[in-house]
């Protein structure tokens, strides 16, 4: 039976939190519903639900110490307040497509399998983000998944900027700038071609991502041709808890002063 109010559902799954939309099927500008799970992994945790059609909105505390907790606590309240049946389709943004996704493709048992080896590229987002997919998949492994990926923008920037100063042999390892937040790029290069003209958004542009998350990127004739994120998100900028970058030498100078681990010193740059 088909649904009543089909609707296409987004997920934006961060480090520390879950955004989510619905969208009607029918007419894809018509948002029925947005929201929100912040702080994952905090004590203050907020499911934060707005609605579209009558502007209410709903705010409660809730216990989410991690991404499972939260996609869980997201199907339950999508079960009970839209339905699930009605939801025909998942589109998600996803950090990383490593050197071989660079355009939104249908979830296949293939990618899910890629994205668990190059989740390592970027163990602070991918693993859930990859747990919130797989929540879907088991709550309906019909439903069409779509994934959307974040470094697809910068995917074709000129060798020079891809390259990374360090043996060549790692590039067959996927070491490479990658470059971030492509997916809000793509966004500002349609809005600056509606609100500005076509002519000027093929010119020489510099777009800048700022939130607790920030880089800067250079386009040209509508394709990046530098950015300041280059094979991790914690490089480029200083952002809201990201060092950005660093001077390499800090690494052997903090493991000689306080014993510093890999794992330690990945905290100080991504959280501290």
């Amino acid at each position: 039976m088909k649904p009543a109010n089909p609707c296409i559902l987004t997920i934006n799954g961060g480090s520390s939190s879950l955004k989510f939309a619905l969208f009607e099927q029918v007419n894809l500008s018509a948002q029925r519903v947005s929201g929100r799970i912040d702080r994952i992994g905090l004590d203050n945790a907020l499911f934060v639900v707005d609605r579209a059609s009558d502007g209410r909105a709903e705010e409660r505390r809730v216990d989410v110490p991690d991404q499972k907790v939260a996609v869980r606590l997201l199907i339950e309240w999508l079960e009970r307040s839209i339905g699930f049946t009605e939801i025909t389709a998942v589109g998600h943004r996803v950090v990383h497509g490593g050197n071989h996704y660079h355009q939104p493709e249908r979830i296949t048992c293939k990618m899910m399998a890629d994205l668990h080896k190059i989740s390592l590229f970027d163990p602070d987002h991918m693993p859930g983000e990859i747990e919130i997919i797989e929540a879907f998949q088991m709550c309906d492994p019909n439903l069409p998944q779509v994934a959307c990926f974040d470094t697809a923008f910068h995917h074709d920037m000129p060798r020079v900027a891809q390259i990374v100063p360090i043996p060549r042999r790692f590039e067959a390892t996927g070491v490479r700038r990658y470059g971030f937040h492509g997916l809000s790029y793509s966004y500002l290069m349609e809005e600056l071609a509606r609100v500005a003209s076509p002519e000027e958004a093929s010119g020489r542009v510099i777009l800048a991502h700022l939130g607790n998350g920030a880089s800067l990127a250079a386009v040209e004739a509508g394709h990046s041709i530098d950015t300041t994120m280059g094979f991790t998100p914690a490089s480029g900028l200083v952002m809201g808890t990201r060092t950005g970058d660093l001077d390499p030498g800090l690494v052997r100078f903090l493991s000689q002063l306080e014993e510093m681990t890999a794992d330690q010193f990945d905290s100080l740059v991504n959280h501290k």
